[in-house]
């Protein structure tokens, strides 16, 4: 195809626009991609629109002048937001076919399509605009200076709003994931990041925001990111220290201190407290002045995490006071029986030792602590003349204390709670023998549940190891030697070969939780 009188760009002197938006001039420019196989085309369509911006972005102006060159073009320039593609280059509809390639094949329905023919001969208007998912079609004759920047600016205007309802609809999309999971605190996490790309992409702003929460975490008190966008999305429970740039922290600090939100021409930076006094700041930038449906959705989002996290705090803080009570339960038993104190945290860390070592997930692993302290509360129906009696039970007193497993089993098993119900697992199994001889059932080896062959190793390591009223504790050589002798007899072989691969691990919860005397 050659360039002929009537193939020209026409270009009329008219006044530059005014009306491009100001904003941020340092975002990724509009790229856009310019197909057509007669080189001056390109070269005057470029100086056209050198100066062109909006949104306060500029151009970048990628070329290519064949159907083969377009479509590795295409696939080199995924986020390309128009193209401009002539329709007869080395075969009379090549353009149609990069336009089925690009809507088909790429299955990219964002990029704007603008058809540019100097042969509408080839491919007749009516015809192309029905039959191809073109977004504008132009002769080229017609293309003024001003018609090709009204063209360009309509194309970006759409591309740019097609962006923002993706956009939206991925931070929706988050929403609903996480919605059946609400109150679990990574669950949150998402949600509150979800929203926080919504609202970006429905006000408009930089990619970039951050929303901090002031909290004690490990019994340190600081600001940390409970969710973010753009570069600091992976940024979550971390310290805001640690990441963000120091003139933004020095803002957010500014804020939890004076307990107020402030706002600039570009950022704004919002304090919020919730009712139960959880402090929150979010940190926007790179935009214009927020319309009132903008503050509008700001209040929104505010508002939805504050009562969102508030449940989380009450979910969390009843799940701390069942915790509290099952310890309790289990030391009570422990202090009836006049045993060591320390026993149940003891037993509890070397449970969720083994069961990591075993390979159980970490928050099975967290379950058989929480539960493993109740091992021994059917003890609470054991009479006092037997459970605390110095010397060695006769037959009868011994039927008696084996009660205790079927017990504590009876007490447990009701309950709908995950914790409790493998504590009443622990309470009825951890007396059971991997041979078969232990009671109350006679389980033998796998019968016997993980939690329960867990717990029997831990509590009688840690039985030996202490003080009771009918013996004192064994020096650790014999407590191992016993451990070696019954492996395969009363304790899982498997878990035996664990603890003493691991032994150093044990030794350390031992030393952290010994009695004081």
């Amino acid at each position: 195809m050659t360039l002929n009188d009537q193939d020209e760009l026409l270009f009329a002197d008219e006044d530059d626009a005014d009306s491009i938006i100001e904003a941020d001039r340092d975002q990724e420019p509009w790229i856009v991609l310019i197909i057509d196989d007669e080189k001056q085309i390109h070269q005057v369509t470029k100086m056209v629109l050198q100066d062109f911006e909006f949104d306060g972005k500029k151009l970048e102006f990628h070329s290519a002048y064949s159907a083969f060159e377009a479509k590795q073009l295409l696939n080199n320039q995924p986020n390309a937001a128009l193209i401009l593609l002539d329709v007869v280059m080395e075969q009379d509809d090549a353009g149609l076919h990069i336009v089925k390639y690009i809507r088909e094949e790429l299955k990219n329905s964002a990029i704007r399509i603008i058809l540019r023919t100097g042969q509408p001969g080839q491919a007749p208007e009516r015809t192309v605009i029905m039959d191809y998912d073109i977004n504008d079609y132009k002769e080229k004759t017609e293309l003024t200076t001003q018609k090709l920047f009204t063209t360009v600016v309509t194309a970006l205007r759409s591309y740019r709003d097609i962006r923002t309802i993706e956009k939206s609809r991925s931070g929706l999309e988050e929403i609903i994931k996480s919605s059946a999971t609400l109150f679990e605190l990574q669950s949150m996490k998402k949600f509150a990041s979800g929203v926080l790309t919504q609202m970006t992409s429905i006000v408009n702003l930089h990619k970039n925001a951050i929303h901090c929460s002031f909290a004690v975490t490990k019994g340190v008190e600081d600001i940390y990111i409970l969710a973010a966008s753009g570069d600091y999305a992976s940024s979550s429970d971390q310290r805001a220290r640690d990441v963000v740039p120091a003139t933004m922290l020095e803002e957010i600090e500014q804020a939890f201190h004076t307990k107020k939100s402030s706002f600039a021409p570009d950022r704004f930076v919002i304090y919020f407290q919730s009712k139960m006094g959880m402090e929150n700041v979010i940190y926007m930038n790179g935009f214009k002045s927020l319309s009132e449906w903008e503050h509008y959705l700001i209040d929104i989002y505010c508002t939805n995490v504050s009562v969102a996290f508030e449940n989380i705090y009450l979910n969390d803080e009843l799940e701390s006071t069942q915790k509290e009570i099952i310890y309790t339960m289990g030391e009570i038993t422990e202090t009836r029986s006049q045993e060591t104190g320390h026993h149940v945290k003891r037993v509890a860390e070397y449970s969720r030792l083994l069961a990591l070592k075993y390979g159980l997930s970490e928050q099975e692993a967290e379950v058989v602590r929480l539960a493993s302290p109740m091992h021994d509360v059917g003890k609470v129906g054991i009479p006092d003349a037997i459970l605390n009696k110095p010397g060695k039970l006769t037959d009868e007193e011994f039927d008696i204390m084996k009660t205790h497993s079927n017990l504590g089993y009876e007490m447990l098993k009701h309950s709908n709670k995950q914790v409790l119900n493998a504590a009443a697992i622990i309470a009825q199994q951890h007396h059971e023998k991997y041979d078969g001889t232990g009671y109350p059932r006679g389980l033998r080896g796998e019968e016997i549940h993980i939690y329960g062959r867990i717990t029997a190793l831990a509590d009688v390591f840690d039985a030996l190891c202490s003080d009771r009223v009918y013996k004192k504790a064994w020096e650790l050589e014999r407590v191992l030697d016993l451990l070696q002798t019954e492996r395969g007899r009363h304790f899982d072989p498997e878990i035996v070969d664990l603890f003493m691969a691991n032994l150093n691990e044990f030794l350390v919860i031992k030393e952290v939780f010994k009695e004081q005397r």
